[in-house]
């Protein structure tokens, strides 16, 4: 497996992505990383004087969000319910184009010499500069100033500007400002993440005009039929008159100017850019709109819309910013990414965003389920309004999602996994249509924006109807098989990992689509009490019968989830964990990406994920899983994944930074966070990745951050990276924004503005203020201690051989006290198990279930003989110091009997949880039954001391992530942090100065 960190490409400042020189090796990566755009306009990084390097060096591109062509899919053999068209994202009249002539020479960085050159892109003002100091062959000397933006504010305007100062010479400088209608995809050659399968020119030019400085092109697709026109108005800036021409091509339309000039004096042109197309408004409209929108642009001046641009971006950066003390690299690159998605998203509600936003090819333009997995929560937190339009999009499209489920043989309504106008266009369905969590994944985020917005004109619109109509989908959908006891099952679908293909029981799969059947259910009965006419209006026009509503509730109470009892982890699917695992080993690293090197029989018939899938469910339903079942699932699944997808390494930091692998979790992090600033992939050039650069917010406020939200109510568990002096992050929640600032000192939290408002700080109920920062404490200390049984308490031990010496006579097995230390520290099962295998004999579960039981009665009888003064010397006086001092007690141990045992010693008052080997799924040196007792005794793991005689338990203490004091032989406790010979040895201050020195 691959991932290593990179060298940054461009220089470290934490507001600007700057270019030092040109290079044209590099530049198809520039040209995505220097992309600008504003939710429907998106330029890539291209020279507005146009680009004369060698082929395969530049892409041209001007997209518009939404803007479309179509064709058909051609398949070798066809079937029922394939996607019948391809769509694809085009490009559009390029109205970039500003070229420059010194004294008839053109202007160009493959001409005469660059003696300075210098581009950067402005985070905080959105504007593209590019400056250039060239020499003309002849021998002319200027300085060039491009700048470029593209409105955040008018959804139709994008302004271009070029300064060109004479430096050596009197003579001329010409302009030459047009719309060009000769374009092109990118075709694709294979890959299936890069361009398209359109062949020439599919925007075809239909007229042309220009009058004083305005000029216009009008455009149209070949199959859509959509119509498109661009204007531009142009003015110029100089000291001197110049004379204008209108210059014109079979479909190109533009101006020359040619204006005198002095050494010293400078000239500018402004160029103001117009696109509306018939997808927005009536055909007959576009030019008359075009139009007014450019004269409306000059007539404010590039100065102002600059200062517009400002100021939007002042105020988005006020709630969306993350500041991180002490890594420059990663805030250029968290910042970027912000800056990337804002420019890329949707916000007309017929539109969303794509896999690369605006900024590529890649993906033909196509929208995934990462919108609402990844990038909605990116703006749910930070512009919900934002989020809003992009849930918008997917009730837009309802009525062809609906359609789809009927080609699907399905009730409801089933979304397409790719797509732009709602059309299915997925041509492999095997890691496309079958992917239906991206119903779960679309109600998902409808749930969260409810909750974090309270927004019910929103649901009671739309939100409602793509709730039902799409849980409908799943109970038509899956069947309760009597071979899995009856449980609900969906069969025949593809979970996120997408190199494991059409399998039955998806676990991720099957949890979201649980939860998206609670929540339909729950809404339901609600919107019958509080909204009842609304409610009976809907359900007549989606014909909802009252007997559905339960058949929900039904269904995600039957659930079936594949479990590994052995592993003690969820299986992927019912058939992932009898795959062979991919040799990882021997695959090397020009092998990766798999999907590019390997047939997709020989990646599904293995053990490899190409991305995150259980671990992703353990993330968005972690209200659902303990601790330690979050850790043994990731333990056992990370090692598996390539991370082939860039949408995987968040979520393993994520989960990282909450089992406490905080290296990993970093590690993981950097993965995401300069993806694309750093290029890791070798694929920016095709556009950037808008889910993985939201999902490196997402890894910072939920992995470092620890943000979760159940149930409309914020935790946080907050921890910071060892190379950071501090980060803070805001949040908007319920009409409320939040501050969250971390150090390796304290976590305060701060509400700027809104209604007082409770959160959850760990285990920690916290009332906040408006402008009341409270601070918490973050540094380790010691709050719990947690006992084993035997051995530590009291020694029951002898009791225990015993009894197992008793029942393996009767069976005639030998049984001594040598192998009676491998039983120390784990539950009855496995040390039977242990005893058969000694004596090399095997039994049927029923037989070994009745001889457990057995060994246990005799047990008890000898517990019948345990009284107070069996209690460990010294462990009393040190439970009753813990108690004074306020340190939670308690007992994690391996016997089922442990509470009898207590209460025989007269400690139970002591312990504030008791957990034993009953309340668990798996025994030492697993370390849930210690994280089971920290939950329980809501306290941090970190914060927590375990107490143990065997070297299985100091193995599950430390797995859990506490410090780990060991009772007994140094030689047979290696991994100890503290060894005593006896607890008589242990008091509250030598405990803290175990736990601090750790720490």
């Amino acid at each position: 497996m691959k991932q290593q960190t990179a060298t940054p490409i461009y220089p470290l400042d934490e507001w600007k992505i700057i270019e030092e020189r040109f290079r044209p090796e590099d530049n198809l990566r520039n040209e995505s990383i220097f992309a600008t755009g504003n939710g429907y306009i998106g330029m890539r990084g291209n020279f507005e004087e146009g680009y004369e390097g060698p082929e395969g060096t530049s892409v041209n591109g001007t997209y518009l969000n939404g803007f479309f062509d179509s064709e058909p899919i051609i398949y070798g053999e066809e079937a029922y319910g394939y996607a019948r068209n391809r769509q694809t994202m085009l490009n559009v009249t390029d109205g970039k184009i500003m070229q420059v002539l010194v004294d008839d020479q053109p202007f160009s960085l493959f001409r005469g010499r660059i003696l300075a050159y210098r581009r950067e892109l402005d985070l905080k003002t959105g504007l593209l500069t590019r400056e250039v100091t060239w020499e003309a062959p002849a021998g002319q000397q200027v300085r060039l100033r491009f700048q470029r933006l593209v409105s955040l504010q008018r959804k139709h305007l994008a302004a271009l500007t070029c300064e060109v100062e004479a430096l050596n010479f009197n003579g001329e400088i010409t302009f030459i400002s047009a719309l060009n209608g000769d374009v092109r995809n990118q075709v694709s050659k294979g890959d299936p993440r890069t361009g398209s399968g359109f062949q020439g020119q599919v925007l075809m030019t239909e007229g042309k005009g220009a009058e004083g400085d305005f000029a216009a092109l009008r455009q149209r697709t070949k199959t859509t039929a959509f119509a498109l026109v661009c204007a531009m108005e142009n003015a110029i800036e100089a000291s001197r008159e110049g004379k204008r021409e209108k210059v014109e091509a079979e479909q190109l339309v533009g101006f020359r100017y040619t204006l005198p000039v002095k050494q010293g004096e400078k000239v500018r042109l402004e160029k103001y850019l117009a696109y509306y197309t018939s997808r927005d408004y009536p055909e007959g409209e576009l030019l008359t709109r075009a139009q007014a929108t450019v004269e409306e642009a000059r007539n404010l001046g590039f100065t102002a819309l600059a200062e517009e641009q400002r100021q939007y971006l002042a105020a988005f950066w006020q709630v969306a910013d993350i500041e991180i003390k002490g890594d420059a690299a990663l805030q250029q690159g968290l910042r970027f990414n912000a800056f990337q998605l804002l420019q890329s998203a949707g916000r007309d509600g017929r539109t969303n965003i794509g896999a690369k936003g605006l900024t590529g090819e890649g993906y033909e333009g196509h929208y995934f389920w990462d919108t609402e997995i990844y990038i909605l929560p990116f703006f749910l937190y930070t512009s919900p309004e934002i989020a809003r339009s992009l849930l918008a999009y997917r009730y837009h499209i309802l009525n062809k999602a609906r359609e789809r489920a009927r080609q699907m043989s399905q009730r409801g309504a089933l979304f397409p996994w790719r797509t732009i106008d709602g059309e299915e266009t997925s041509a492999y369905y095997p890691a496309g249509t079958a992917q239906y969590h991206i119903n779960a994944a679309v109600i998902y985020a409808l749930k969260k924006y409810l909750q974090a917005t309270g927004d019910l004109e929103f649901f009671l619109q739309a939100g409602a109807e793509m709730l039902f109509e799409t849980a409908r989908f799943w109970v038509d959908l899956g069947d309760y098989i009597p071979r899995k006891g009856n449980r609900f099952c969906i069969n025949g679908v593809t979970g996120p990992d997408e190199y494991t293909a059409i399998v039955n029981n998806n676990a991720y799969t099957n949890l979201m689509a649980k939860d998206h059947l609670e929540f339909a259910a729950r809404m339901a009965n609600w919107l019958q009490r509080e909204y009842p006419e609304q409610y009976q209006v809907l359900a007549a026009k989606i014909g909802l019968q009252p007997e559905e509503v339960a058949a929900w509730q039904r269904a995600a109470g039957l659930m079936y989830l594949p479990y590994d009892e052995e592993l003690g982890i969820l299986a992927q699917d019912d058939s992932f964990l009898d795959k062979a695992v991919w040799d990882f080993a021997g695959t090397p690293a020009d092998k990766y990406p798999l999907l590019l090197h390997y047939h997709p029989l020989v990646i599904y018939r293995h053990q490899v994920l190409k991305q995150a899938d259980v671990v992703l469910a353990l993330f968005l339903q972690g209200n659902r899983f303990s601790l330690a079942e979050k850790k043994r699932n990731y333990d056992y699944y990370e090692p598996l994944t390539t991370h082939d997808s860039s949408l995987s390494p968040c979520i393993y930091s994520i989960m990282a930074a909450e089992i406490g692998y905080k290296d990993k979790a970093y590690h993981y992090f950097m993965q995401t966070a300069r993806l694309d600033l750093d290029d890791y992939h070798g694929n920016v050039k095709d556009g950037l990745h808008m889910a993985a650069m939201a999902g490196a917010r997402l890894a910072l406020v939920c992995g470092f951050g620890g943000m979760r939200e159940y149930d409309g109510k914020l935790y946080f568990n907050p921890i910071i990276p060892e190379k950071w002096e501090g980060y803070s992050f805001k949040v908007r929640f319920q009409h409320r924004l939040l501050q969250v600032q971390v150090t390796a000192e304290e976590a305060v939290y701060t509400l700027l503005t809104g209604e007082p408002l409770t959160i959850y700080h760990r285990q920690q109920e916290l009332q906040l203020l408006a402008g009341r920062p409270v601070a918490v404490s973050i540094k380790p200390r010691l709050e719990a201690v947690i006992f084993d049984l035997d051995g530590v308490i009291t020694d029951t031990a002898e009791y225990h051989y015993l009894a197992w010496k008793r029942l393996a006579e009767e069976l005639g097995l030998a049984f001594d006290r040598a192998l009676n230390e491998q039983l120390k520290g784990i539950g009855r099962k496995e040390s039977l198990e242990i005893i058969l295998q000694a004596n090399g004999k095997t039994a049927a579960e029923a037989e070994k279930e009745e001889w457990i039981a057995r060994k246990n009665r005799y047990y008890l009888e000898l517990l019948e003989q345990l009284t107070p003064a069996a209690v460990a010397p010294g462990v009393l006086a040190l439970l009753q110091e813990l108690k004074a001092h306020g340190i939670k007690i308690a007992l994690a141990s391996a016997s089922k009997n442990a509470p009898l045992v207590l209460e025989k010693l007269q400690l139970t008052r002591y312990f504030d949880v008791i957990v034993d080997a009953g309340a668990v799924k798996k025994g030492k040196p697993d370390p849930e039954i210690f994280l089971t007792a920290a939950e329980q005794l809501q306290v941090h793991g970190g914060n927590c001391l375990g107490i143990e005689d065997a070297a299985a338990g100091i193995a599950a203490i430390k797995a859990a992530g506490m410090v780990a004091v060991g009772v007994g032989d140094k030689a047979t406790l290696p991994a100890a942090d503290l060894v005593v010979k006896t607890m008589n040895e242990l008091n509250l201050s030598k405990l803290q100065a175990c736990f601090t020195g750790v720490r």
